[in-house]
């Protein structure tokens, strides 16, 4: 099969995943399942790239299987916050806003600020794992190795300081205060570095494919979303105004890539 109707089925795979979610919001009225869905969509087209892509056996399994542990961790992580935590109060806010100043009703508003911007850049950032089992054949190499490195150190980042904070957070004696220990103390994000460094991982093993090295576009979009967009910012506004102490914690930790904490 070639590159642009794997792709094809791709994208008509995910459409369908995100019509029949659109169809359950209806349903639920709350979106907040989104986020398990950002990472397992992910897993959802590496499946169908494994069996469509004609690249050598080794890079196939090596890029599902890294993807896979990566998105049904994160996935599965993201359910059970939802299920603990209930919906989360930026989307109800989103939508909210939206119904108010704009006068749109749910479905409208979910379709256009949920559903539309996720879907695509959920198979843009996944590009690494589709492009990278497109075919030819190609032996894996030391690029791939080191990628595979990278991969495995971004998915342990990432779990442990998502099991750190939510250790912080289930101290009651740590309400409104500042999470600044673990990997906390030497970045203010280290679920969002081991993120990216699961992605950059995967695009270093598909890029030693002809098709593979144009899928650098979507780990630098993810990284971009998570240091600029709708990652970081989105956080730190809002602990700005809700944790005391925190712009001293800004001031002393590094924003993204673990650094040693300055003095305050």
């Amino acid at each position: 099969m070639n590159l642009v109707t794997m792709l094809a089925m791709n994208a008509a795979i995910l459409l369908t995943l995100f019509f029949v979610l659109w169809l359950v919001f209806q349903k639920t009225r709350d979106v907040t399942p989104i986020d398990s869905v950002w990472a397992l969509g992910m897993v959802a087209l590496a499946i169908s790239s494994f069996f469509l892509g004609s690249a050598s056996d080794d890079r196939k399994y090596l890029l599902l299987g890294l993807c896979a542990v990566w998105g049904i961790r994160l996935g599965g992580y993201m359910l059970w916050r939802w299920r603990d935590h209930g919906p989360d109060r930026r989307y109800e806010a989103m939508v909210g806003k939206a119904k108010a100043n704009k006068g749109w009703g749910f479905g409208h508003a979910t379709a256009r600020l949920v559903i539309a911007p996720q879907a695509p850049m959920l198979f843009i950032v996944c590009l690494p794992v589709q492009l990278g089992q497109a075919g030819p054949p190609v032996a894996l190499g030391m690029l791939a190795m080191v990628g595979a490195a990278l991969a495995v150190i971004g998915i342990i980042f990432e779990t442990v300081s998502d099991w750190q904070l939510t250790k912080f957070k289930k101290n009651p004696d740590n309400a409104g205060k500042v999470m600044q220990y673990g990997l906390w103390r030497y970045t203010r994000h280290p679920n969002y570095f081991g993120d990216a460094c699961v992605w950059w991982g995967l695009f270093l093993i598909a890029a030693e494919t002809p098709a593979g090295i144009w899928s650098f576009f979507g780990p630098a979009l993810l990284t971009w979303t998570l240091i600029k967009w709708s990652g970081a910012p989105t956080v730190e506004n809002r602990l700005h105004k809700t944790r005391e102490g925190y712009a001293d914690y800004v001031r002393r930790t590094s924003g993204f890539v673990p650094m040693p904490p300055k003095s305050s």
